[in-house]
């Protein structure tokens, strides 16, 4: 796509991967647009303020700012041909695109660096392009989710999704859910790993081969996932990473796991090695790390040079991201939402003592008729003796899906294993999250830790900073209770 004089304008600009796009299309010399039906809700206004402060030109999502000045409107998977911007474009003739199909176009201009994967490539790619960038490589880095070092850099506009660089190099994350991956030729392909997601392990291990045998250079594999590993043999250049199997080009040996971290002895197939330490929880961020160290390798870092970038690694937004505590009761916003992420999140969880109050928000009735399941399941083995588990019904986003499945099944299924979860429908004429919050904070006590979990949504979010200030105002009021019984005391 040629630049000069073009305006573009993005529908549902605030999604994660349309606004990183929308801030590469301005770097390359763009005029952008975006509308959203978020932002003529009044919802999640900081981001929008973010997108316009960067330069995007905010418009309704009603057809009104498609006009024949428009050099194409931008799409994703998720906008329908029913939105009147579309409808408009196709009135006016205006070139309908989809997301990934432009993202290509700018990502094969240059040596670029895929990854994909059911879990865990977000936080992959953010490792990646941050041991890339502290070791001098001035990559561009597109992500599924805010950085949060690229947030305090005030990269993206703040929104951290994005990072610009000026070499030819370019790190980013695909998506199979969509399909949207079969439009990459990566130079070097990452595979953290494939588990049941949207579709069942078998489909999504198809898509994935197609995936490693694209790439023209080399490919990265998870050889502690069966489905991953199976696909070693995909690609004649293909290096592993492992936990476990000492053929692997890179492998973790002496693990050792914190409430707020890890560490673990790195050590290379030629025989470099050396101490990795993460300020990120989790045996799966260890694989994660381990991912993203091999692709650096294979970009030329050294590995004592990788494993000190990543001491400074600060993670990514929703990813058991604690946002406070209050009287001894801590806040923690999280983006699992598949089997293996909601029980990578809650061993994670687990090493710390304490009960956890487990807020899960599913999103879309497909994915929860394909892993209801596989999501009971890991609640069950995941929560402890005392936790609790409260789910809402499924969150529906718009479109034609069929409403033969819901949250109460998945509940129904956790008590069966012994567990104590609570499952809460819409309350007529009421506001969900208001039903919600008091149900937290009726059982909140210290020591606790509530979790809102969840995808999709970028409410939920909101909804944990508003639980927060609940807990921070019912504090200070009973402090006050206290101070003034204490006072009736002494007189």
């Amino acid at each position: 796509m040629s630049c000069e004089h073009q305006t573009i304008l993005l529908c549902g600009v605030g999604g994660s991967g349309m606004s990183a796009l929308a801030l590469v299309l301005m770097a390359r010399g763009y005029a952008v647009r975006g509308s959203d039906r978020a932002w003529d809700a009044g919802q999640t206004p900081e981001k929008f303020a973010a997108l316009k402060r960067a330069g995007v030109e905010l418009v309704p999502q009603d057809g009104s700012g498609v006009d024949a000045s428009l050099s194409a409107l931008i799409v994703s998977t998720a906008v329908e041909n029913s939105i009147p911007d579309v409808r408009r474009a196709m009135e006016l003739g205006v070139p309908v695109r989809h997301r990934a199909e432009v993202l290509a176009e700018i990502f094969h201009a240059g040596q670029g660096i895929a990854v994909g994967g059911t879990s865990g490539k977000s936080t992959t790619t953010a490792m990646l392009g941050h041991i890339l960038r502290a070791c001098g490589q001035d990559v561009t880095v597109i992500n599924g989710a805010p950085m949060l070092s690229a947030i305090e850099a005030g990269e993206a506009a703040g929104l951290g999704n994005a990072v610009i660089g000026q070499s030819p190099r370019m790190v980013i994350e695909t998506d199979e859910s969509d399909r949207s991956i079969r439009l990459f030729t990566p130079d070097i392909a990452v595979l953290t790993n494939i588990s049941l997601d949207h579709e069942p392990v078998e489909a999504l291990t198809v898509v994935f081969r197609d995936f490693l045998s694209r790439a023209r250079s080399a490919v990265v594999v998870n050889l502690d996932n069966p489905a991953a590993a199976s696909l070693a043999g995909t690609h004649p250049h293909t290096h592993g990473f492992s936990l476990n199997d000492p053929k692997a080009r890179i492998r973790a040996t002496i693990v050792k796991l914190k409430a707020d971290g890890s560490q673990a002895h790195v050590i290379e197939q030629d025989g470099d090695q050396g101490q990795m330490t993460l300020h990120v929880p989790g045996r799966h961020n260890i694989e994660n790390a381990l991912a993203a160290l091999t692709a650096a390798r294979l970009a030329g870092v050294a590995l004592a040079d990788a494993l000190a970038a990543l001491a400074s690694f600060q993670g990514v937004k929703r990813r058991l991201e604690v946002l406070g505590s209050v009287a001894g009761v801590t806040v923690i916003d999280d983006f699992a939402h598949n089997p293996d992420k909601i029980a990578a999140s809650l061993d994670s969880l687990r090493q710390t003592a304490g009960r956890l109050l487990v807020m899960f928000q599913p999103h879309g009735f497909l994915p929860m008729r394909i892993m209801g399941a596989g999501i009971a399941e890991s609640f069950a083995k995941g929560l402890s003796e005392g936790d609790v588990l409260l789910m809402p019904e499924i969150y529906y986003a718009g479109g034609t899906a069929t409403r033969d499945v819901s949250s109460r099944d998945t509940v129904m299924a956790v008590r069966a294993a012994g567990r104590d979860a609570h499952f809460l429908p819409d309350p007529p004429g009421a506001e969900r999250r208001v039903v919600l919050r008091e149900f937290l904070l009726s059982h909140a006590r210290p020591d606790d830790r509530i979790v809102i979990m969840g995808a999709r949504d970028d409410t939920l979010t909101e909804f944990a900073h508003d639980l927060l200030e609940r807990l921070r105002l019912r504090a200070q009021e009973n402090e006050r209770s206290e101070n003034f019984l204490a006072i009736c005391r002494v007189s």
